[in-house]
């Protein structure tokens, strides 16, 4: 846990260190791995702490009633292994996959599994933490305090693709015209002052609402910003939001409700005022008893999962009665290590731990609990996505990053089924 909590920083405490860097290649390796299913679990009292099993309900105190059990099945049918180590972030755009080092970013083709393009290495930023896309540009932030635009051209001499960085966020044209002011500056430590344009610490977060052309970052500095997306990036506002380090946002896009997780264990869910047009927190929800590292919310915007240093993944829905407020329906626990990464697809609830494992999780009225356990990782998973594969909503594919240069690519495949 020491070599985790020094390189993640504030995910598990307030002491902000930098990562090396170190040159960086890439070779793919194959592997094919098939895994049993683990038993499943039951629900039990949410106050049963003491209890093994994975899932705890607020809605229910007995064990004894008809449960709904998926069946599932998995393996790993790639290996990409990078000889950067410390994979930080991965990403899917346009049947490409992205993975984040120390130093650069790989691109593999989703068909083939092949490297097809890497870029990043000669901007000195240091570990990228997010990526975003909107339209044809990729966003990246970065530990050097700052927001990266980059977009895909076609190299003429090989037609291959290629990723060239095309702005850096703030820009100079939106720094030029704040740097004149004193009111824009702000105080962000003794002695020291900057545009409040700029973050003061690492970017630990990005979310894209592509449907009003926003864009907004979460950082280190306990502020989160929101920034116009379109051909004249800059920043909009700038949110004092917790009071701890920010790592991680999410966005209903129905109705632009943002939600920030931190280093403090609270999330807070912000709105934009319609009279001062300004974002303002509506809500703060506290369930964790430490650090809260990942955020992951369903198509719909209809249900929140949160996961902390706690190891916990809290499942929040919304009352009925009141729009703003959300409750924990229930809380997943089997982790054995802080919870990393999360993502919410096709139903079910897909999470990354340090303690080297992913888990798949499903809830509902009928079953909840904890599917299946993916091991092989070496390190701490640090990155998550999943996207559906072909027409059937049950079937997967799980891209995993470890900090152990690795990524492993999951087929998974889920039915159910009653006794």
């Amino acid at each position: 846990m020491e070599e985790i909590q020094s390189w993640l920083g504030n995910t598990y405490n307030s002491s902000l260190s930098k990562s090396p860097s170190s040159s960086s290649s890439a070779t793919t390796s194959t592997s094919h791995e098939t895994h049993s299913t683990p038993t499943l679990c039951e629900y039990t009292s949410f106050n049963s702490l003491e209890s093994t099993n994975n899932i705890y309900s607020h809605n229910n105190n007995n064990n004894n009633y008809p449960i709904s059990k998926p069946s599932i099945s998995y393996f790993c049918i790639t290996s990409l292994k990078t000889l950067t180590p410390q994979i930080s972030c991965v990403a899917v755009d346009n049947n490409n996959l992205y993975a984040a080092t120390i130093k650069e970013i790989y691109v593999y083709d989703l068909t083939s599994y092949e490297l097809i393009d890497t870029f990043g290495s000669g901007s000195g930023s240091g570990l990228v933490k997010s990526i975003a896309f909107s339209d044809r540009k990729i966003f990246t932030a970065h530990q050097d305090c700052k927001i990266r635009v980059w977009k895909q051209v076609i190299s003429t001499s090989s037609c291959k693709q290629r990723h060239q960085l095309i702005s850096t966020l703030p820009t100079l044209k939106d720094r030029l015209f704040n740097c004149m002011l004193q009111k824009n500056y702000v105080q962000v430590r003794r002695h020291k002052q900057k545009l409040w344009i700029e973050h003061a610490d690492v970017v630990s977060g990005l979310a894209v609402n592509n449907d009003v052309g926003l864009m907004y970052s979460v950082s280190w500095d306990k502020c989160f910003k929101i920034w116009k997306i379109s051909s004249d990036m800059h920043c909009l506002e700038s949110v004092k939001a917790h009071d701890d380090a920010i790592n991680a946002v999410v966005i209903n896009t129905f109705d632009n409700t943002i939600y920030t997780g931190s280093a403090d264990g609270k999330i807070k869910v912000w709105k934009k005022s319609g009279d001062s047009k300004k974002h303002l927190a509506i809500a703060t929800l506290a369930e964790h008893e430490s650090s809260v590292n990942a955020l992951a919310l369903t198509n719909d915007g209809s249900v929140l999962c949160s996961g902390g240093g706690d190891k916990i993944i809290h499942v929040w829905e919304k009352r009925d009665n009141c729009e703003n407020h959300m409750f924990v329906c229930c809380s997943l626990k089997g982790h054995r290590g802080a919870i990393l990464s999360l993502t919410h697809v096709n139903g079910v609830v897909i999470s990354g731990s340090s303690d080297k494992t992913l888990r798949i999780w499903k809830y509902g009225k009928d079953f909840g609990g904890c599917l299946a356990v993916l091991e092989g990782h070496c390190k701490p998973v640090k990155s998550i996505v999943a996207i559906s594969d072909g027409d059937l909503d049950d079937n997967l594919v799980v891209f995993s990053g470890s900090l152990d240069g690795e990524i492993r690519v999951w087929k998974v495949v889920i039915s159910n089924y009653r006794d």
